[in-house]
This record gives structure tokens, sequence and C-alpha cells, in this order.
């Protein structure tokens, strides 16, 4: 709507529940466009490969990859992921990454209904489009067929039930919903769930002084569901496979190969000097709003409420682990993001109505940053990258006018600055669908591969192929490759036969005599190609 400014010109003015509204309907098509168009990374072709060869074997239990076992996660995101496979009738990459747009969508609803308990509706929404536009999600996690956003959903809730479910004392209730995510978490991902619901357990009891109660029947009979479910897989599990020994040693290993007992003091040290930067950069922009604790009262404020007291305490007490670890990736703290991000909205609002010098700098820098960007979306009309953009003009012009009537409306409307500059936020996203994917995907290699890996899959369809010894692989690679082929691309590691093909890794194999049918690209490391080779004789 508009009304009359003081000067007799009308100024355009928009209620905030518009702003609402139009952040979360845009969000859909933010999340959704050119969601297929890049190749998967390699960590996407694990999840692919091991469900796409649990539909080509029939074995919905050992997940495998190349017919060998996987042991490296259990395997529930490879039944969701093969869910939506079936559902869709396909395997491809807008399949893979559609549930992680899902998954994001029901863990914003999820901080969304935690936080509406306490506050506001425009508390709660800010805190879930926090999560939902800060610069790691926006602009990679959320693009990604990955275990993490959905791991860190689960998780997430499971701080938030026993958050609740302990102020109301429902004992019960507590422990057998926290081993209840746990347990899904655990299948999901392996040790991290455990270490998640130990560590928040302990510390909220400890902080509450109701330590005594971590011994009580209920809290056994929330382990025994932890047991029966987890458990009940791997039961099964070793009726087909009974080396479960290497099964929870690798898991072990997964969870403790990025910890200081494999790297050295030296760059445990640096890692723990750096860790804090390079979060603060990967979750822009609303780490900026970390200066909003610079103040001597900030212990008071935190206290007094005690929602932003146990998300900041749970925080801090699952944060340890990972500032200790020197290979850490943003996407491992995806589950934590809203509970400091928290504390930020709390802040803000305080530092907002007492106009201090950060709630100026920050609201200054954000409108300096905000038209820079309005006025830098009209490259669009000036640069030919990325070619052959159907309506690239119609786009340029909607993106402009809506990034530069947002720029507006965050200048003119202090009271809705945040919520007007997630929305900000989400439509420069669409203009990053848009214009920046294609762009990648025309100068990424890993395009290259996809095409070269479905060309060899395609033209061996009727032929065998196989995996050559201890030849290693590319998991994106071998997708697109066994996707194409149509049948597991199974190691041979005796018995070969000169009519078979083989894939090769020319380094691990150079005295071998084959015969080179054809290369494969592969996207990591120095040499950019395997081959696909015969052998001149049986051995």
């Amino acid at each position: 709507m508009r009304r009359n400014s003081s000067n007799g010109v009308k100024d355009l003015v928009i209620k905030e529940s518009w702003l609402y509204w139009a952040g979360i309907i845009l969000l859909v098509p933010a999340l959704l466009i050119n969601l297929g168009v890049l190749a998967f990374i390699d960590d996407e072709g694990i999840r692919a490969l091991v469900a796409m060869e649990m539909k080509l074997s029939g074995d919905y239990i050992t997940p495998t990859m190349h017919g060998d076992y996987y042991y490296n996660k259990p395997p529930l995101y490879n039944w969701l992921l093969l869910i939506f496979f079936t559902l869709f009738g396909r395997f491809d990459e807008f399949v893979a990454r559609f549930p992680t747009a899902l998954f994001l969508l029901g863990y914003a609803a999820t901080i969304f209904y935690f936080f509406r308990k306490h506050y506001s509706v425009k508390v709660a929404f800010l805190n879930a489009f926090f999560l939902v536009t800060c610069g790691r999600m926006l602009f990679w996690d959320s693009m990604l067929g990955l275990i993490d956003t959905c791991f860190s959903w689960v998780i997430f809730s499971l701080f938030m039930w026993v958050f609740h479910h302990f102020k109301s004392e429902r004992w019960y209730t507590l422990f057998v919903g926290a081993y209840l995510f746990g347990a899904i978490g655990f299948l999901l991902k392996g040790l991290p769930a455990v270490v998640f619901l130990g560590f928040t357990l302990l510390a909220w009891f400890t902080y509450k002084r109701s330590f005594k109660r971590l011994f009580s029947l209920q809290h056994i009979v929330g382990g025994l569901v932890f047991l029966i479910i987890v458990g009940g897989y791997y039961t099964a599990y070793y009726l087909k496979n009974p080396d479960l020994e290497r099964v929870f040693a690798t898991l072990f290993s997964e969870s403790s190969k990025r910890t200081i007992t494999n790297y050295g003091i030296g760059d445990t040290i640096l890692h723990i000097f750096s860790f804090p930067f390079e979060m603060i950069y990967h979750f822009l922009p609303w780490t900026l709003l970390i200066i909003y604790f610079i103040r001597r009262d900030i212990k008071k404020l935190i206290l007094q409420d005690e929602f932003i007291t146990y998300n900041l305490l749970i925080f801090l007490v699952n944060i340890i682990l990972y500032w200790t670890s020197p290979e850490v990736y943003p996407r491992y703290l995806l589950m934590m993001a809203p509970l400091v991000f928290s504390s930020y909205v709390y802040l803000h609002q305080i530092h907002k109505d007492e106009n201090t010098w950060q709630y100026r700098l920050l609201s200054n820098l954000f409108l300096v940053v905000c038209t820079l960007i309005a006025l830098g979306s009209l490259t669009t009309f000036f640069v030919d990258r990325p070619l052959d953009i159907p309506y690239r003009t119609l786009k340029g012009l909607v993106l402009f006018l809506g990034l530069g009537t947002l720029a507006y409306l965050y200048h003119k409307q202090s009271n809705s600055q945040m919520v007007i500059l997630v929305v900000f936020l989400v439509v420069f996203r669409i203009g990053f669908d848009w214009f920046v994917l294609p762009d990648r995907n025309q100068n990424d290699y890993g395009d290259e591969c996809r095409i070269s890996a479905t060309a060899v899959g395609d033209s061996l369809k009727n032929e065998s192929l196989f995996v050559y010894g201890i030849t290693p692989y590319q998991a994106a690679t071998s997708f697109y490759m066994t996707r194409s082929y149509g049948r597991i691309v199974k190691r041979k590691i005796g018995g070969f036969d000169a009519k078979d093909y083989y894939f090769i890794d020319p380094r691990y194999y150079p005295e071998l005599p084959y015969k080179e049918v054809e290369k494969v690209k592969v996207r990591h490391g120095e040499l950019k190609y395997y081959v696909i080779g015969q052998l001149p004789i049986n051995q």
C-alpha cells in the first residue's frame, strides 16, 4: 500500500505481512530454478550411486559402490533418495537435490514453529529465514544432494525437543523423543548423532541441576528406543553381511578422521585460531551481527531469556568438537546455525530500540550493499555470459526492479529492515539461479566429465564392463557411467577376460598391456582421465 510522507510526497510502503508471504512464495522458485543444471560433486555422486545400486541389485540393506560394500554411512539417506528416484522415475541431479529443498523448507518451518512458542511472528520468521538466507545455505548447501540439510533438521529438532519437554517436565516424552531423533540421526550419518545427543542432555541437565535424572528409568527407556531402532537395522544387516566389526570400525574412523587424532598439533592450533573467522565468512551476512555482543550487560541480557540461554549453551557445548578438529566443512554446523542466529535476532531488537552504534553501522552497511547489488544486477544487460539465457532481457529487468524496489523499501521502512533484507536475499538467489548457474555449467569441467562418463556407459551397454583391480574411482563419474550403462559396474580382481572392458587408472597399472578403447574424464587429481581398455589375453 501507499501512505503520505510528511512532505506530501507519496512513499511506497509494504505491509510486513505481505513481506512474509513474499519471502515464503519466492523461496520456492529460488530453491528450484536450475537446480539440476550443474553436474554432481563427488559427495553427491556417492549418495546417488549408492541409492542407484540398491535399486539395480535389489538389496536395500547392504549399501554398495561398484558392488563393493560401502561402510562409511548408514543407509537412511539412500533410502530417502531412492524414494524420490522412484517417484520421479529417473536418476538425475534435480531429483537427487529436490529432497534437500524439501528438507530445508521443513527445517525452516520447524524453526518458525518452536520460536513462535516464545516470540512474535516477526521474530520466528526472521529466525527461520536467517538459516535459509545465510550465504552457506543460500548459495551452496541448498543446491546440493547431500545428507547434511536433512541431518541438521533432525538434530535441531532434537535440541528443541529437549528444551521444551524439559520445561514441561514430561520426562518419558523427552527421553523417548530425544533418542528417537538420535536414532534417525544415527541412521543418516552415524556417530555424530550420538555426540550431539549426549552433549546436549549432559549440558542442559547439568546446567539445570537435574544431573541425577540422567540415571532415571525414563532415560533407560529412551536408550532402549535407540537400541531397538538402530539394532534392528544392524541385525538385518548382519544376516546379509556378518562383518559388523568392519562396519562399526569404519563408522568410528569416519567420525574421528578429521579430529586432532589424525592431525598434528600445529594444524590443530592453526585451525583453532582461524575457525571463528572462517565460519563468520561462510554464514554471512548474519554473522556480522556478532558485534551486538559488544556491550557490558551482554551476560545479563542473555541470561534473562531462558530460551536464548539454552540455545547458546547448546551451541557452545557442541561447537567445541568442531572448533578443535582441523578438517571441518561448514555444512557440518548447519544444525547449530539457528542456535546462534537466535541470539542475533534477540539482540537486534534491543540494539534497534537503543539506536546503538552497532545498529546504525549495520543498518547503513546493509543499505549500501543492497544498493550496490541492485545496481550490479544491471550488468545482466551488458554481459554476454552465460550464452543462450531464455528471456534474458525480461529476467534482467525483473531482477533489477525487484532488487531496486527492496533496496528502496529497506531505506524507507526502518521497522521492517531485517524482513526486507531476507526477501532481498531470496530475490538475489533467483537472479543467481537465472544467470550464474548456467554460466558455471558452461565453464565447469564437471560437465565435461558427466558427458564423457555418460557416453562410455552408453557405448558399452551391451558389453561386460568392470573396474580393474584396485583402480580407485570418483563417485560422480561412476554415477554417470553406471546410470547410462544400466547395470552395476563391479570391481574385478582376477579372472580377467579379453572380451571384457575395464575401467583403469593408468597410474596404478603403468605396465598393464591393455588396449585403450576410450578415455573417461575425471574431475580430481593431476590425471584428468581414466582409460577404458581391453586386455590382449585372458589373465
